[in-house]
This record gives C-alpha cells, structure tokens and sequence, in this order.
C-alpha cells in the first residue's frame, strides 16, 4: 500500500488536515476538553468548541496552541494523534509522511516541540513547512519563479507576511495579532463603551457578523448578548458594524503597520514585482471584511484575498510534500 501524504495546518483556531488527492479533509477547531479530575480527554474539535466558556470546575476546555505555538505539548500530540486518525480512518497500514505548517517566527525548539508531537503521533517523516511559503502554494501561485509574491497571511493567532521568490521567503515576520485579537478588541469595546462584558465566542459571531476594518457604505446591526457590569444581569445590545470598525482599528492597523515594514525592507526588483502582481491576503483573518480596502488604501498596492483563504494554508501544506519530491525529482539527469 502507498503511503499517506498528509498535510496539516497547526492553527491556533482551527486544524485542517490535507489528504493527497482527497484535498482538505477535515476542519476543526484546535480546542481540547478534558477532565481535570481523571485527565481523560471529554471532547476534541468542534465538540469541544462549544463548551468554550461553558464548563463546570472539573472540566477544562483549552486551545493548546497559543498564537501558533505549543502551549501544552500532551494535549497537542494527543490532539493531532485524534486528527490524523479520524481523517486517515482505521485502514493505514503503513506511517504516513507528513507536513506540518509552523508561523515563519518560530524558534528552533518550537519546530522541534512540533516535529516531536508529529512523530509521537506517527509520522514516518516530517517536514516543517513556514506558514507564508504553504500559503502561497495553496493560494495557487508558482512559488519556484525568480519573481516576487507578498502573502499575508492572518490567522488565529500569528499573522505570517512574506515576499516570497524561488520557493522560499527573502524578508518575512510574523507578528502575534490575528483572529484572536480582533475578538479581543471587540470583548474590550463592548466593555468599555457598553458596560457588556462577553466571551470569546459571541465576540467571534460579531466579527463574523458584522465586523468590518472599513466603513461599509451601508452599516449593518447585530443584537449582541452578555452580561452588563452594572447590574449584574444578562443583557442583549444592538450593536451595528460602525462600532466593530472602531473596536478593530489598533490590531488591524498593527497589521498594516507589519505589511510596510516588510515593504521596506523588500529589495527593489522584488519590491517593483509586488506592486505589480499585488498582495495576496489568506487565512481565515482575510476573511474580514474591509481588509483589502483598508490595506490598498494605507499600502497603495492593489490587494486580494485568495479563493478560499481559510483552507490555502492547509492545502500549500499537503501539496508541499509533492514540491518537495518534484525538487528530488529534477535532480536526477
């Protein structure tokens, strides 16, 4: 039986698992539940998901993965372990090799923590793949060309952003404001402006909802529930989309902010491609609205965000395993 290529996306929201030939098979968020009691593991994913906020004092439900680094390695391999089983089924004989995305700042002990967790899980091989780099694969661009590509890529909890030419990064940084940070700012807002203290998933629907870092040209409203500080009761607010692009100015200015300074540090030729061919944004943080909009405005450069940016990383991932065989490949006469 051949083996299993896997790719996987190791985000701090969610983990994407690329099969070869099957694309992404599984999307989940990276969210444990366990029991503190017996340390058995209750739920992962999805299942998990649900009991954020929600649960009694003996059961626990935690991200393992803190702005795209380990935080708690057992429950990391335990969690990877769950995944690649669920999409491989029972029926594997054979290891399989895998790719694993890791933020483009991470230390070496931080690569090496999450090749450990790899092995651990049962991988044959390992290979450690910088986010920005996946993400232009999976963004469909030919990463192996002499000509420069910016990626952006925002995820839950690291922002990669690279200029990208014959298959490797030549400036990049990756900064800690993401996904989460923008709900962390809308948990903030809400508390300072409407006395309403809320959890991180109702400020994920409000992102979802009606977040925007541009003003919308017709604002939309959303009612919002939590809990007023005042009075200590529950309470329901209706907040519109205006309010979330003032909650999000700092970390999305942040961004832009990343953006420019790697502009600046860009070669000139490279420099002179991206403002041709544009910057490409990916990650489930493109997925917000106004970002193209504020970027051109701030950058000049015209911006898009990649056709399914969630899943570009993950893809890029799996698909980098074959570049990397295609690369064994052309070295043969």
């Amino acid at each position: 039986m051949a083996a299993t290529d896997i790719g996987i996306d190791l985000g701090t929201a969610s983990i994407l698992v690329y099969l070869k030939g099957k694309g992404v098979v599984l999307k989940e968020p990276s969210v444990v539940a366990f029991d503190r009691d017996t340390n058995k593991i209750k739920a992962i994913g999805e299942e998990a998901r649900l009991m954020l906020g929600r649960t009694p004092g003996n059961i626990v439900a935690v991200r393992p993965l803190r702005q795209g680094v380990i935080s708690d390695y057992t429950v990391t391999e335990k969690m990877i372990k769950y995944f690649i089983q669920k999409a491989l089924g029972k029926r594997t004989y054979r290891k399989p090799r895998m790719s694993v995305c890791v933020p483009s700042g991470v230390t070496e002990v931080e690569k090496r923590a999450v090749e450990d967790a790899a092995y651990a899980a049962g991988a044959r091989e390992v290979y450690i793949i910088e986010e920005p780099i996946a993400a232009a694969i999976g963004a469909g661009i030919d990463i192996s060309r002499p000509c420069g590509n910016m990626i952006v890529d925002i995820g839950g909890g690291t922002a990669d952003i690279a200029v990208i030419s014959l298959g490797g990064s030549v400036v990049s940084t990756s900064i800690k404001v993401a996904g989460d940070n923008f709900d962390e700012a809308l948990v903030r807002y809400m508390r300072k402006k409407h006395n309403l203290l809320i959890g991180e998933r109702t400020a994920e629907d409000m992102k979802i909802n009606i977040g925007t870092c541009y003003p919308l040209s017709t604002p939309e409203t959303m009612n919002v529930r939590g809990r007023n500080l005042v009075t200590g009761l529950p309470k329901t607010i209706e907040v519109s989309s205006e309010e979330t692009e003032e909650a999000l100015r700092e970390p999305t200015a942040q961004i832009v902010e990343a953006v420019h300074s790697v502009l600046e540090k860009t070669p000139p030729e490279l420099a002179a491609d991206v403002a041709d061919r544009g910057i490409i944004l990916t990650g489930g943080g493109a997925l917000l609205r106004g970002l193209e909009e504020l970027m051109e405005e701030r950058t000049g450069i015209n911006t898009m965000t990649a056709e399914d940016p969630m899943t570009c990383v993950a893809i890029g991932t799996g698909k980098y395993v074959e570049f990397m065989a295609g690369n064994h490949d052309l070295s043969q006469p």
